[in-house]
């Protein structure tokens, strides 16, 4: 059976966060389908993976047989990380936009997973893995739109993900949701609410066809 590897990222818990409400429509939708397969959840938020150190950085360019003992720990996390990586059949990543960007710890998962001569570079060791990426932020960035320019996170996860790691990658986009909460964005909570169904939607549908096209 496939295993999906779940990755969250949103500091805010459950319902409350527009990411996690899509990526768990995502999830139930793929589990309908594979209810005996695995699904791999890292909650980054609750339980956050280290921040890439000196150690693990340089462990990831010397001969093992070199390590120092802290270069081997710092070196095994990184490793548990990438095994994962390696071994799931599709990845769901939820990256809200925080500061134009994606949360740091989603970033401190990326920098571990990153590592050349193995996920990345020639070898790209998971090349090819379809990765869902619930892009979720308070206002928006699409083309046209005054804040077009500062659309760094499908931008940023597009050249990481697809160019950096060769994952097969795919967005979904649920905009406006700081709508419900600014006053000021009061006009725009309409908007709001027909992109969060879409984007449900959207996640309930490619959770569904996505684990079928795997199994087939």
């Amino acid at each position: 059976m496939a295993t999906l590897l779940h990755i969250d990222s949103s500091l805010l818990p459950g319902a409350a966060s527009s990411s996690r409400a899509v990526t768990d429509a995502f999830r139930k939708a793929w589990q309908e389908q594979h209810p005996d397969g695995t699904v791999i959840y890292r909650d980054l938020a609750a339980e956050p993976v280290p921040h890439i150190t000196a150690a693990a950085h340089s462990a990831g360019f010397a001969d093992p047989a070199t390590h120092t003992p802290e270069q081997a720990a710092a070196f095994a996390d990184r490793v548990k990380l990438v095994e994962e990586l390696e071994q799931a059949d599709a990845v769901l990543i939820g990256a809200p936009m925080y500061n134009f960007t994606i949360p740091s710890t989603l970033k401190a998962w990326l920098d571990n997973v990153i590592l050349i001569g193995r996920t990345a570079g020639e070898s790209q060791s998971a090349k090819g893995t379809p990765v869902t990426v619930v892009a979720s932020r308070g206002g928006s960035y699409a083309p046209g739109t005054p804040r077009e320019p500062f659309e760094y996170v499908q931008n940023y996860l597009n050249a990481a993900l697809a160019e950096g790691l060769g994952l097969e990658i795919d967005f979904i986009v649920p905009e406006l949701t700081m709508a419900p909460q600014v006053p000021a964005m009061a006009e725009l909570v309409p908007l709001y609410e027909a992109s969060r169904e879409r984007a449900l939607q959207e996640a309930a549908t490619k959770g569904k066809n996505l684990a079928e096209r795997l199994a087939a």
